[in-house]
């Protein structure tokens, strides 16, 4: 997406934020929050697209993805809600029309299908098991609709490790608008500043920054981080180094 409308987008997602809390420096982590791609691989989405286009399928899906998350924001903005799967097939089809393609209905209804069939990284469990055994709650806060995530955390296994499942469609505003963040403090009943936020792209690590969280990066794919002057407190390619940086937040104190 071109940087000039991604901060003209994000700054309009801002007016409808609720007041951002900076984390104090006395406090201590209780929580992660998870961001659905954060725990949950979508690459066997792009591998049905390959199917059809082939050497063109990264092309179109970075037209896809970009599409994508434009919609949730201009749905946001312009108050016109309606659930990710929703804004996945409208983005698809925009995609398909704009690449000069016709994927049929077979495999269009597949490509969304696919987002309801997810399954965590290999990293996932190991780092939700030690999270439990250290004491710490666990939520996963999504713009995926709640089916989406009920599926994913069924297929991964990880049942009774997520204490709170919280999809946007609970307040009808998605990330990075400050209420939808706002729907994980109010689950687990702790201010925002003593949960950790664990985001898969960096306009993520912006939004939760700026609505208070501490924020961990799982930058998998080694993205740029976004120029709206907020910052991650951890990065790191995968969940490995998670447990250890909520102790070490926490040994602050």
């Amino acid at each position: 997406m071109n940087q000039s409308r991604r901060s003209l987008i994000c700054a309009a997602l801002a007016a409808t934020a609720l007041p951002a809390a900076p984390a104090p420096a006395s406090s201590y982590l209780r929580a992660v929050a998870f961001d659905g791609i954060a725990l949950f691989d979508p690459r066997p989405v792009e591998a049905i697209a390959r199917e059809t286009l082939g050497d063109r399928t990264a092309a179109f899906m970075a037209l896809w993805r970009t599409r994508q998350f434009e919609y949730t924001w201009l749905r946001t903005v312009m108050n016109r809600y309606a659930d990710f799967a929703q804004v996945t097939a409208e983005s698809l089809l925009f995609a398909e029309k704009t690449f000069g393609v016709t994927l049929g209905d077979h495999m269009r209804d597949r490509l969304v299908r696919a987002f309801f069939d997810l399954r965590a990284w290999p990293d996932v469990k190991p780092v939700l098991e030690e999270l439990r055994r250290l004491g710490h709650a666990t939520a996963i806060m999504s713009n995926f609709t709640e089916t989406m995530l009920k599926n994913a955390i069924r297929n991964s296994g990880i049942e009774g490790l997520v204490d709170a499942t919280l999809s946007t469609d609970r307040v009808q505003v998605f990330k990075p608008a400050a209420r939808a963040y706002a729907t994980t403090p109010a689950a687990l009943s702790l201010p925002r500043e003593r949960i950790c936020f664990v985001a898969f792209a960096g306009w993520d690590v912006s939004g939760a920054k700026a609505f208070g969280h501490p924020v961990y990066w799982a930058n998998r794919l080694g993205a740029m981080n976004e120029e709206l002057g907020l910052q991650a407190d951890f990065i790191a390619k995968d969940l490995t180094a998670l447990p250890g940086f909520v102790q070490a937040w926490t040994a602050k104190v």
